[in-house]
C-alpha cells in the first residue's frame, strides 16, 4: 500500500534563520549542518539543507565542492585499541589551551577540553582518569607526543598495563594522523572564528599578550568554547563517516565505537581496579574552580553584577564583555 508515517518539518523560514545563524565562516557542509540541526531539534531533510546551503553559502559550497584530500592509510583493530592524544596550540597564545583524545578505531572523541595550560601532565592525566571512568577501562595502547604533558599519562598507561608492551607509543606530533586530521575538522568547524577574533583583537591594540589580558581572555571566553568543543564532538561523534579506500569501517563514530562486532571487530578496553584508579587520581591535579585567576575573576564578575551584563553565549559577546572589562580595569589601576 506503501504507506508512510507524516513527519511535521520544522517550518523552512525557522531552519534558514538557524543555518544563516550557524554559517557564519562558511565551512560547514550540508552532512554537519544537519547533524547540528538535528542536535537544535530541528525537523528537516538532509536534501533541504543542502539547497539552503546553495542558497545562503554558495561560495562556501563552490570552495568545498573543490577540495580534496590525500588521505594516509590507518589501520586500527578496534574500539580502545589505541587512543591518540594531542594539545592543540592554536589560541594558546591568548591562554585557551586545548587537549583532545580520539579513538583511533571508531573517530570518537574521548575528550576535547579548553583550560589554562596544556603543559601541565598533572591537568592531562585529570583528563585522562575521567575518560577511562567514562569508558569502564584504559586502552591497550596510546599514542603521543614527547611533549611534557603527556609524562604522567605515558607512566599511567605503562603503570596499568604493567610494562607487558609498548602500551604508550611515542612519535612525533604531525604522524599522529588520527588526533591531527581531527584539528583541522575543529578549526573547520570551531576554532576557526575563535583564532580569527583574538587575532583581531591583538591586531587592532586591545591584546598585548600580558598577564592581564590572557586573564581576561580566560574569563570572558572559556566557558563558551568549552561549550562549544563539547557541540563540536557531539555532532562529529553522531555523524556518518564518508566510505573510503581504505578497509575501515564507515558509519558514524559512536556506533563504530559502541557496536563493533557489527564490523566483525571487539573492545579492547583494559580493566582497572579501584585500587589501581585511586593511585592514578593521586597523580592527577585538583579540580580548578576559576577559568582565570581567583583575584580577576571575583573583579569580572563585580563589574557584570555592576552593569547587568549576562553571561555570554557567542563569541561576539565574548568579546564585548572583554573590552568592556579591561576597559573597566585599566580605568582603575
Amino acid at each position: 500500500m506503501h504507506l508512510s508515517r507524516r513527519k511535521e518539518y520544522t517550518d523552512l523560514r525557522t531552519v534558514i534563520n538557524f543555518v544563516e545563524s550557524e554559517e557564519s565562516n562558511g565551512s560547514h557542509g550540508y552532512r554537519w549542518m544537519y547533524n547540528k540541526c538535528v542536535l537544535h531539534g530541528l525537523k528537516v531533510t538532509r536534501e533541504s539543507i543542502r539547497h539552503i546551503l546553495k542558497l545562503v553559502d554558495p561560495r562556501g559550497v563552490e570552495m568545498r565542492s573543490k577540495h580534496r584530500l590525500i588521505r594516509r592509510k590507518y589501520f586500527s583493530q578496534g574500539p580502545n585499541y589505541c587512543w591518540h592524544i594531542d594539545s592543540y596550540d592554536k589560541l594558546k597564545p591568548y591562554g585557551l589551551c586545548i587537549n583532545g583524545c580520539v579513538d583511533g578505531f571508531s573517530r570518537k572523541m574521548m575528550w576535547v577540553k579548553v583550560g589554562k595550560t596544556s603543559s601541565d601532565p598533572k591537568v592531562i592525566a585529570k583528563y585522562f582518569i575521567e575518560a577511562i571512568q567514562n569508558a569502564g577501562g584504559y586502552p591497550y595502547h596510546m599514542r603521543g607526543d614527547m611533549g611534557t604533558g603527556n609524562g604522567t599519562v605515558a607512566a599511567m598507561q605503562n603503570f596499568l598495563s604493567r610494562n607487558e608492551r609498548d602500551s604508550f607509543i611515542y612519535g612525533k606530533s604531525t604522524l599522529n594522523t588520527r588526533i591531527e586530521s581531527w584539528w583541522a575538522i575543529l578549526r573547520k568547524q570551531c576554532t576557526g572564528k575563535w583564532i580569527k577574533e583574538m587575532k583581531d583583537l591583538r591586531d587592532t591594540g586591545n591584546f598585548t599578550g600580558n598577564k592581564l589580558d590572557v586573564n581576561l581572555v580566560q574569563f570572558c571566553c572559556m566557558k563558551l568554547l568549552q561549550a562549544e568543543l563539547d557541540e563540536t564532538a557531539l555532532v562529529w561523534d553522531m555523524h556518518r563517516i564518508r566510505r573510503s579506500r581504505s578497509n575501515l569501517p564507515d558509519d558514524r563514530p559512536i556506533a563504530l565505537y559502541l557496536l563493533p562486532e557489527l564490523w566483525a571487530s571487539a573492545d579492547y578496553v583494559q580493566s582497572i581496579s579501584d585500587d589501581e584508579l585511586e593511585i592514578c587520581k593521586s597523580e592527577c591535579a585538583h579540580d580548578d574552580l576559576f577559568p582565570c585567576e581567583e583575584e580577576l575573576f571575583e573583579l569580572g564578575c563585580l563589574y557584570m553584577r555592576a552593569n547587568q551584563v549576562d553571561p555570554p553565549t557567542n563569541i561576539n559577546e565574548c568579546k564585548a564583555l572583554y573590552l568592556g572589562l579591561r576597559q573597566w580595569l585599566l580605568s582603575h589601576l
